[in-house]
């Protein structure tokens, strides 16, 4: 059994946590039609990373790349041959300031430095990103 998250701790105490798992595992995923247009239909061996909570004290600070790092390992560490994510191209966005809360699946900025590449967009400012393994 894969467990539903993991957490980041700064100075002892919980700061951040990401979802991560196999595709196969998230009917989310599986039941979005703009997704359905740019994933492959074999997910064997692919994992997806769905959302970020960072503490608002900590946030840009580097906890969601690390936690992104982290469920990197964790995946890889499991046998997924591939790791996606669905982040938001906050470049892209029209607005002058984004809440965080609009920032929940991870930005591309993060995912680009993390090694990802983009595969396709569901949206002009969502794009689907991939880690081979």
């Amino acid at each position: 059994m894969v467990p539903p998250g993991l957490i980041a701790y700064a100075d002892g105490r919980p700061v951040g946590w990401t979802r991560v798992g196999p595709r196969s595992g998230f009917p989310g995923v599986h039941g979005n039609r703009a997704l359905a247009k740019v994933l492959s239909g074999d997910d064997a061996g692919v994992w997806w990373v769905t959302c970020f909570v960072v503490d608002g004290q900590y946030r840009r600070s580097g906890i969601g790349g690390a936690l992104l790092q982290a469920a990197v390992a964790f995946a890889r560490g499991h046998g997924a041959t591939a790791v996606e994510g669905h982040p938001v191209d906050a470049a892209a966005l029209t607005a002058a300031r984004v809440a965080g809360s609009a920032l929940y699946t991870g930005t591309m900025a993060m995912f680009s430095a993390a090694g990802f590449v983009e595969v396709g967009r569901t949206y002009p400012t969502r794009p689907v990103m991939r880690l081979s393994l």
